[in-house]
């Protein structure tokens, strides 16, 4: 993989297109809907968001997929079994392949679950 060096979230989505891009655009605004307060950075080279001094979701594109990820809370994965049982998941990503449609509802509805956690932790 080629070394990079993305200072804004600008620059990591100028290095894609198409679909991949508008659906990382997608997430990029849901979260700036559902945590208007979030502070766009760029972390492990990809595009985080940190509320306060907390990270609050971080989300990366791939030829095949989007994945968004933090450290997932066993809270978090339980709440949404349902939704996650036919996406690939981690301790700490969600793929949303980019050839089913990208579930904005259940994106939302998880970002707000980590809103709530940061909340509890601050």
């Amino acid at each position: 993989m080629a070394k990079t060096d993305f200072r804004d979230i600008d620059a990591y989505h100028s290095s894609f297109s198409g679909e991949p891009l508008n659906r990382m655009q997608a997430i990029r605004e849901l979260v700036h809907r559902v945590a208007p307060e979030a502070q766009e950075v760029i972390s492990y080279q990809i595009p985080a968001f940190k509320i306060g001094k907390q990270f609050f979701i971080y989300y990366s594109g791939f030829k095949q997929h989007l994945s968004l990820s933090h450290p997932w809370s066993e809270a978090l994965l339980q709440a949404f079994e349902p939704e996650l049982k036919n996406l690939k998941v981690s301790k700490a990503a969600i793929q949303f392949p980019h050839d089913q449609p990208l579930p904005l509802d259940f994106i939302e509805r998880l970002l707000q679950f980590r809103k709530q956690e940061v909340a509890e932790k601050s």
